[in-house]
């Protein structure tokens, strides 16, 4: 099963959790089994439009969906999935 690595602003509907395991296929099916397991990850990582929100980046591995085929990548069993919030801030 690919494993998720859980940013911390979301962990608390994870019960905690840094990282889990789900059955998917496609990172669709990863969203929809995240939401099963721990309702409200769907309303935080996807757009009203069922797009992974513009402020939110998906890595399969080391590659971010958007540069594969979004939703549809596809995921094998060995795969690592990073959910990274984008960070604002900084300078003056």
């Amino acid at each position: 099963m690919p494993t998720v690595y859980i940013p911390t602003p979301l962990r608390r509907l994870t019960g905690g959790q840094s990282k889990v395991e789900v059955e998917a296929h496609t990172v669709q099916e990863l969203v929809q089994a995240l939401e099963a397991r721990y309702p409200g990850m769907a309303d935080r990582l996807l757009d009203d439009s069922g797009q992974v929100k513009r402020f939110i980046n998906v890595f399969v591995n080391d590659a971010e969906i958007r540069t594969l085929q979004g939703l549809e990548t596809p995921l094998q069993s060995q795969d690592q999935v990073s959910i990274v919030p984008a960070m604002a801030g900084g300078g003056r």
